[in-house]
């Protein structure tokens, strides 16, 4: 089981929020937005911030660091790291898994994530065999689109997802994100789609809009 941050909204949860970072950074990366949201207090999440293994990323000269996969190219969608991505994949069900043990049933969990964390959001969401209550996808992409197809569960087709983007983004380019959520609208997926005048980053806007969605999925 991946070592995680874990915030209690309450005594009792009967939501979780499964919150995957980006390359590089940590659990605690996220830790701070939790009381930014503001949620209401009838809201009885929890909310799991995991720490991804470490690993040497080629992209960045073989330098190890938490990443959830590895990046082979300059692009994120060059070579892309189909083995790494199904170990995460792995890790990533096992924290659902502990969170259904603990009584949170898997439509009350929101599975999210930035960057590579919400690439890994996509590429395991989708592919889980039991209905969730969302996927929120910040400044990320979907990776493997076409083996998504084949490989999505029926279970998480229509499963709301949020996708949040900066126009200036230089590192997950707004153009491939912008595709991704063509792709998974042409298959039927329902997106609500936000963008943003910012970079690779987050923005007072979208944290707004991720509580109102957060609400939406979980009421």
């Amino acid at each position: 089981m991946l070592d995680s941050v874990i915030l209690e909204t309450s005594k009792i949860s009967d939501a979780a929020v499964i919150w995957l970072h980006g390359l590089g950074a940590d659990g605690h990366d996220f830790e701070s937005i939790v009381p930014e949201l503001r949620l209401p207090t009838d809201l009885k999440i929890r909310f799991i911030f995991p720490h991804a293994p470490t690993m040497p990323v080629t992209v960045n000269g073989g330098y190890v660091m938490p990443a959830w996969y590895d990046i082979a190219g300059g692009g994120v969608l060059d070579n892309e790291d189909e083995e790494g991505m199904k170990r995460s994949q792995k890790q990533i069900v096992e924290l659902i898994e502990a969170e259904k043990k603990k009584g949170v049933p898997a439509n009350r969990i929101i599975l999210a994530g930035f960057s590579q964390g919400g690439a890994m959001t996509l590429f395991s969401g989708l592919r889980y065999p039991q209905k969730l209550a969302g996927l929120m996808v910040l400044s990320a992409y979907l990776p493997l689109a076409e083996k998504t197809t084949a490989e999505m569960n029926e279970a998480n087709s229509k499963t709301p997802v949020f996708m949040a983007h900066g126009k200036q983004d230089g590192v997950v380019p707004y153009e491939g994100a912008r595709i991704s959520k063509e792709f998974l609208l042409k298959r039927g997926c329902p997106v609500e789609w936000h963008e943003y005048n910012m970079a690779h980053s987050i923005h007072p806007q979208e944290i707004r809009d991720i509580y109102a969605w957060i609400q939406t999925v979980l009421r």
